[in-house]
């Protein structure tokens, strides 16, 4: 399937004018995140995805925010200030939709609609077909019923409120997701009132009209019943929250990827790996990252906007953010990997060490404990444990630069601007403030002086 339709024929409704009492929260309810993207931003993702098509997100409550927040997504806003109905919601894009275009209508609190349930929504939609979201629960307690007439085709859908006990023991629920014409969709919309227990304009509705006129009602049926579930509280977020993360799991170990626990996974953004990797507990990927083969994760690691070489080995604890590590490295436990740095082939980066905009040559060693900061290191290089690079005066910050080869002690200080040439050598415990050039021995410490017969201060009485 290609990832977007050929043709610019569709046009998408988005609702997102809802406010979300249950959620408890000023944020408006679209805003709340899952997987770290708002629950709105899956769905405008998801659209994109599948098909070029134009965007009408229908706001209210929040409803600047909300715009601000999408202003780049390529789509266009319109309010509906009064809340009376999903109908009534649709009928504030009805004069930006295309006459003769595909209307597909989705929402925004149901985040999780995959593109190929969209594409096949929209390839319903031909002559006098439109296509219909439906799906069976165990539990159907609160939705909608699908009404079929005896030859099983769907004549109407009746909500929950206004439904007979004959009608509430049917399974067959209506997600709200609908395809159809828009020259239907503009003719029928005014054609909908609100005589029905909410006193609101319902846009299932439609369906009825749609029978009377003589069209086909297509059901579509979803893969998963967490692509149709929408979010109305704190609680059913983090439900749908574990049912994603759990179906992000899935997905990577079907791709080649073993995983100490699922239930202990977090995925927030894009995450693409080779084959032959372990991720152990509790690690949590954010933006886009990217994984090569053979690599180890230790438990308790984050990884942000990264790309991981293959045979890369992360230990337990540790956090890159915006950095490049090459095949083969070895980095923490309990390392911080800070934005702009670039770690080479083989290189290794020790416990409790941080680095910050730091480009490391191949096989290089940052040891224990070490902060090396707006530096660049050639290849071979061995720095020691406790070994600080001063970058900042207060004011601007300055670089540090080590050759190739070049070994520096443990518990040095370089305070930059400041260059080692290769193979330079810098004694454990020195200060460096000037260059030192290739091959030379650096040493910057006060002289030990023995004191025979000291004696140790003692307490005063009070």
């Amino acid at each position: 399937m290609p990832n977007t339709l050929p043709n610019n024929d569709t046009d998408i409704v988005i609702l997102a004018a809802g406010k979300g009492t249950r959620m408890q929260s000023d944020l408006p309810k679209v805003l709340h995140k899952l997987a770290g993207r708002p629950l709105l931003g899956h769905v405008i993702n998801a659209a994109k995805t599948i098909c070029d098509a134009e965007q009408i997100i229908v706001t209210g409550h929040g409803a600047e925010l909300v715009e601000k927040t999408f202003v780049d997504s390529g789509g266009q806003f319109v309010q509906q200030i009064e809340q009376l109905g999903t109908a009534h919601a649709v009928n504030m894009a009805a004069p930006h939709l295309r006459d003769q275009s595909k209307v597909l209508i989705l929402y925004g609190d149901v985040p999780l609609i995959k593109p190929a349930t969209i594409a096949k929504m929209l390839a319903a939609v031909e002559g006098k077909t439109i296509g219909l979201l439906t799906i069976n629960l165990e539990n159907p307690m609160g939705y909608g019923r699908i009404v079929r007439n005896e030859a099983g085709m769907i004549e109407s859908i009746v909500e929950q409120k206004d439904a007979s006990e004959e009608q509430l023991l049917i399974s067959e629920i209506n997600t709200g997701v609908l395809a159809l014409g828009a020259e239907q969709l503009k003719a029928w919309l005014p054609q909908i009132d609100n005589n029905n227990a909410q006193g609101e304009y319902y846009l299932t509705d439609l369906i009825a009209i749609a029978t009377t006129n003589g069209y086909h009602i297509a059901s579509i049926q979803p893969t998963s019943a967490t692509e149709v579930e929408g979010v109305n509280n704190r609680i059913q977020l983090s439900q749908l929250e574990r049912a994603h993360q759990l179906e992000l799991a899935e997905a990577l170990m079907l791709s080649g990827t073993t995983l100490a626990d699922p239930s202990r996974f977090d995925q927030r953004g894009d995450l693409s790996a080779g084959q032959d990797n372990f991720i152990d507990v509790n690690c949590l990927f954010e933006g886009t990252v990217t994984i090569g083969s053979n690599v180890s994760i230790g438990p308790n690691c984050q990884i942000i906007d990264s790309t991981i070489g293959d045979g890369v080995e992360i230990k337990a604890n540790t956090v890159i953010e915006n950095a490049v590590i090459g095949d083969q490295a070895i980095i923490g436990p309990f390392a911080r990997i800070r934005p702009g740095t670039e770690l080479g082939k083989n290189t290794k980066v020790g416990n409790f060490v941080e680095t910050k905009k730091v480009i490391v040559g191949d096989g290089s060693k940052i040891n224990h404990l070490s902060y090396v900061g707006d530096a660049d290191l050639g290849s071979g290089v061995n720095v020691g444990a406790g070994t600080i690079t001063c970058n900042y005066d207060g004011v601007n910050k300055h670089q540090t630069k080590i050759g190739d080869g070049a070994f520096i002690g443990s518990n040095s200080t370089l305070i930059a601007p400041v260059t080692v040439g290769e193979n330079g050598f810098v004694a454990a415990g020195s200060t460096l403030t000037q260059n030192v050039s290739a091959d030379a021995l650096a040493v910057s410490r006060t002289k030990q002086r023995n004191i025979a017969g000291w004696k140790r201060p003692t307490k005063k009485e009070d």
